[in-house]
């Protein structure tokens, strides 16, 4: 059930540097860097989610 939680707090983080990055867009002074850097952020989150759903998958089979 750990799994599941840390799931839930990591899609609740992809959500927010989503949002983050929204805004950054929509503002045109945002630094060119600072996108890049909310992309990679969400990006790492979105692969790790990725992975607890592998591992939550092999602990079921």
């Amino acid at each position: 059930m750990a799994i599941q939680a840390h799931l839930v707090e990591l899609e609740r983080k992809h959500k927010t540097l989503e949002n983050e990055l929204h805004e950054a867009l929509v503002h045109l002074s945002t630094d060119d860097l600072q996108i890049v850097e909310l992309k990679r952020r969400k990006l790492m989150v979105k692969d790790e989610i990725e992975r607890l759903k592998h591992t939550a998958a092999e602990m079921v089979h």
